[in-house]
């Protein structure tokens, strides 16, 4: 800007101080107050109207929750009549609670519900899983439901590292509503419940040991093909497949070498050691000689020893009397052992024995007189102890 225009812009502010002085000024001045008074309107006018339309939008539901939160929110009085499966998932609030119980006409509304759970520090610890409940129930009375644990309908079965097809059915008939008929029925159709094609329909080794909660209604195919199914997750989370195969061993034999594992050893860090001897074993052309094996084949479960006409038994499971691994696994292996399966210790033994019961104290050795000195001293244990 040059000189001459700021001293002009100067004289044209000194004028209109000058005219807002006169009546004539202040008629120009008030005008020019108007017109800004003006545009300022608008926008005023324009957010009336936006919060008139919202005011509308929300209309009802607004009034609603004003009125429930000056009368309190809407509850029914009584313990409910007939019944309702609800489920209560994993990571659900007391809020999301509050609206499937709703949903279900457990409770008249959720804000009830939530109010009886903010009054009740026990509804931090609502568990996940199923629940008998009633219909048109007192929140507070839903909410009593919900909290205590005895109170959750499911069953929960736990099949232990190395159990058997015949303990794992026992198992599942004591702990659910699931009968011995209906499970025996789902085991011959090996499809359904996702049998691989290499087991050639025995589930033997293939209903993977871990706790399984049993929902109201399940059937004996749906638990069954759930065992299965963490059976195959647990199989690629370690890679089974390639591992067998760069220890020249099918996946079939993989989980076979494991299950004997189960029965053969005590102790987590000896499973790798007894894996490297039977490697061995099959390496030299020697008969596994597996008790754990001949138990299997004459159908019992529980025996420190094996009697020598059960050791005569023809049964291709018999490794006293068949050269190589069984034809299939005697249990169901967990992790640990398809593992060690997987992963042999270095290490030159051809014999193992458990010494001690107790303690899993396991006595390794390469050449066979070594391996009866072991086996005396385990004679010699079971002389003063309860455990043999």
């Amino acid at each position: 800007m040059t000189e001459e225009n700021e001293d002009l812009s100067f004289l044209a502010d000194a004028d209109d101080v000058h005219d807002r002085t006169r009546p004539g000024g202040a008629r120009r001045g008030g005008s020019r107050r108007a017109e800004r008074e003006s545009r300022g309107c608008l926008p005023m006018a324009i957010a009336a109207i936006v919060v008139l339309v919202v005011l509308a939008f929300l209309g009802r539901h607004a009034i609603g929750s004003i009125k429930e939160r000056l009368m309190g929110a809407p509850d029914y009085s009584g313990s409910g009549t007939g019944t309702v499966l609800f489920q209560v998932h994993t990571g659900d609030s007391a809020t999301i609670i509050g609206r499937n119980l709703k949903a279900a006409d457990v409770v008249k509304s959720s804000d009830a519900f939530v109010d009886a759970a903010k009054s009740d520090d026990r509804s931090l610890g609502i568990q996940v899983g199923y629940y008998q409940l009633r219909r048109h129930m007192k929140a507070s009375t839903a909410l009593g439901v919900l909290v205590n644990p005895k109170n959750l309908v499911q069953a929960a079965v736990t099949v232990p590292e190395g159990a058997r097809v015949a303990q794992i059915i026992e198992t599942i008939t004591s702990h659910t509503k699931i009968t011995k008929a209906e499970l025996v029925k789902a085991l011959e159709n090996p499809k359904k419940i996702g049998l691989p094609a290499e087991a050639e329909g025995n589930p033997e080794g293939y209903l993977f040991p871990a706790t399984y909660a049993v929902v109201p209604g399940e059937t004996a195919t749906e638990l069954l093909s759930q065992m299965v199914a963490k059976s195959k997750e647990v199989d690629k989370e370690i890679g089974l497949s390639q591992g067998a195969e760069k220890l020249g061993l099918t996946r079939e034999q993989a989980i076979t070498v494991a299950s004997i594992l189960e029965y053969e050893a005590k102790r987590d860090e000896d499973y790798p050691k007894v894996a490297r001897a039977i490697y061995n074993r099959l390496d030299k052309g020697m008969r596994l000689q597996s008790d754990a094996t001949v138990s299997y084949a004459n159908g019992v479960s529980g025996q420190i020893w094996t009697s020598a006409e059960q050791r005569a038994n023809a049964s291709p499971y018999n490794t006293y009397e068949h050269d190589g691994l069984p034809p299939g696994p005697i249990g169901s292996p967990g992790k640990t052992t398809l593992e060690a399966a997987l992963n042999p210790a270095s290490g030159p033994w051809l014999y193992w024995v458990v010494v001690n019961l107790r303690t899993g104290e396991t006595v390794f050795s390469t050449t066979y007189a070594d391996h009866q000195k072991a086996v005396a001293q385990f004679h010699e244990y079971c002389k003063t102890s309860t455990a043999c």
